[in-house]
């Protein structure tokens, strides 16, 4: 149970760090990014523009101003499922 809250917390610690590292930052969605990049196919997608309810947009808002409580709770729970999940793995390996 230790290592599913490790994992929850070190998945919400690490997230602003990955979103900034793909491009989405505080000043905006960094050129040549892997930001850029879904940006440009959602809006190729959506006909010219960026639907605001869209993923990019939802990247774009938790890189900028940080990650909301639900979000965070997502992340959270994200990185408690794996960190269960790799610990039930270890555990079948090591024939626990």
């Amino acid at each position: 149970f230790i290592k599913e809250k490790l994992c929850a917390a070190g998945a919400v610690a690490v997230a602003p760090a990955v979103l900034a590292a793909a491009g989405f930052t505080s000043a905006g969605i960094v050129a040549g990014s892997v930001a850029s990049a879904m940006m440009s196919t959602a809006a190729v997608a959506n006909g010219g523009g960026v639907a605001a309810t869209g993923m990019v947009a939802a990247l774009q808002s938790a890189g900028a101003a940080g990650l909301s409580g639900g979000a965070t709770a997502v992340v959270g729970a994200v990185g408690g499922a794996v960190g269960y999940m790799a610990s039930a793995a270890v555990c079948v390996l090591d024939c626990c």
